[in-house]
């Protein structure tokens, strides 16, 4: 359906949701991040700078699909070191391996504009499966007559299912980095013509 400002959405289950088609992450709003405990009291931050998606959205929204690219070396966490130490083969190793890889291979609806996108996870070459908790968080057009729509998406992961074993032991027990690492991503979708 075509809405009175022009946008095309269409309504299912109660919301107002884009119409099908491809729709790419605009990569001008968007934040693909992480948090790692440190050394057992602390948290780092930090975020993947570049980063695409592709997200088709179905006639049937429970059988869209998204497929995502994060280049590992656009690895930032405000900090030269650390972020050189987790481009090294010792984490991510972004010369042999320079992408982390998503690929979406179900949706479940949730409640209300709450999803779980189930999917394969990529990361130095090892594939895990990796729910992603999706929240839908409308659609609209932009000021240059785009159709776009926004969502947020979480979840965590242990890092060493990925191979990324590395670590220290603390003197005062623990270790240096912690093994359970929190995704976040927030996002737009700009329909493609």
């Amino acid at each position: 359906m075509t809405s009175s400002n022009g946008s095309v959405t269409r309504e299912w289950e109660g919301l107002t949701i884009p119409a099908a088609g491809t729709y790419l992450l605009d990569v001008a709003h968007k934040r693909v991040g992480f948090v790692a405990r440190h050394m057992m009291v602390s948290k780092v931050r930090g975020e993947f700078a570049d980063a695409t998606a592709t997200i088709t959205i179905a006639e049937d929204p429970m059988q869209s699909s998204v497929s995502a690219t994060i280049q590992a070396a656009s690895i930032s966490t405000a900090q030269a070191d650390r972020d050189a130490h987790l481009r090294s083969p010792e984490f991510l190793d972004a010369e042999a391996f320079p992408t982390l890889e998503y690929r979406s291979t179900g949706v479940k609806s949730r409640d209300g504009n709450e999803f779980v996108l189930t999917g394969e996870l990529t990361i130095k070459g090892v594939t895990r499966p990796v729910e992603l908790e999706v929240e839908f968080e409308g659609v609209g057009r932009s000021p240059f007559g785009q159709d776009i729509f926004g969502f947020s998406a979480s979840t965590e992961i242990d890092r060493e299912d990925f191979g990324l074993t590395w670590n220290v032991a603390l003197e005062t027990g623990g270790v240096l980095v912690g093994k359970k690492i929190k995704i976040e991503i927030e996002g737009e979708g700009v329909r493609q013509a």
